[in-house]
């Protein structure tokens, strides 16, 4: 392969590259689910083949990477439009610590070590497993983490400040996804289903679908978000 050849190669392989993962969209920096790395690892070492391999054919390159790119974009598509096709593609977060417990049975499931979860912790400056009271285990590999509240900054309350809100569930969790109910959060928070339609009625929301995402707060509040936002 002569240089002009190996110029004009690794020009189309930077420009189809560029292209390409601008119609793909930032999500796979803003939120690299497993997912979203491998698929970004295989764009670009197509791209590199493109640019280096002489055995592969310029014609064939350019369609090995818009046909990557079109596979990701529909596997996208679906991971917006089906809750059971994200959580296939994606998977569900992971409670690890719960109430100050380590839950080593996820660990296990996630092929994850203590020194793992201390070493997510710290760079949460969290340095001692007693603070945390519940700890999840995000699906883009990072770890979101609730202090104990005698860890927590100063609140209102250490102010002296009165607050009315009434702590009856440990952290907020959704109990509507994308139309459907979460039954997962519902059993774990203990939320009846009869109840969490009443509360829905009262607010003119006659079905489950026509909510987008229903959040159950630590006092018992409902935060809800309709499908269609030209109802707000």
């Amino acid at each position: 392969m002569g240089v002009g050849e190996l110029l004009l190669r690794l020009a189309l392989s930077f420009i189809s590259l560029l292209l390409l993962t601008r119609i793909m969209g930032r999500k796979e920096i803003s939120q690299m689910t497993f997912f979203n790395f491998v698929s970004s690892i295989a764009l670009g070492t197509l791209g590199a083949s493109l640019a280096i391999d002489s055995s592969l054919s310029v014609r064939n390159g350019i369609i090995a990477l818009v046909a990557w790119t079109l596979f990701t974009i529909l596997m996208g598509y679906g991971d917006l439009k089906s809750k059971s096709f994200r959580m296939g593609v994606e998977g569900n977060p992971r409670i690890v610590v719960r109430n100050g417990e380590i839950m080593e049975k996820e660990l296990h499931k996630l092929r994850l070590d203590i020194d793992a979860l201390n070493l997510l912790l710290r760079k949460k400056n969290v340095f001692s497993l007693k603070d945390v009271d519940y700890a999840i285990f995000e699906t883009d590999g990072t770890l979101s983490v609730l202090k104990k509240e005698t860890k927590q900054p100063i609140t209102k309350g250490d102010q002296g400040i009165t607050s009315k809100a009434q702590t009856i569930y440990p952290i907020p969790a959704p109990l509507i996804e994308d139309g459907q109910l979460n039954h997962q959060s519902l059993n774990e928070m203990k939320v009846d289903e009869d109840w969490l339609l009443q509360q829905l009625h009262a607010k003119g929301i006659q079905s489950v679908s026509d909510v987008f995402y229903a959040e159950i707060q630590k006092d018992g509040s409902l935060f809800i978000d309709k499908r269609d936002d030209r109802l707000h």
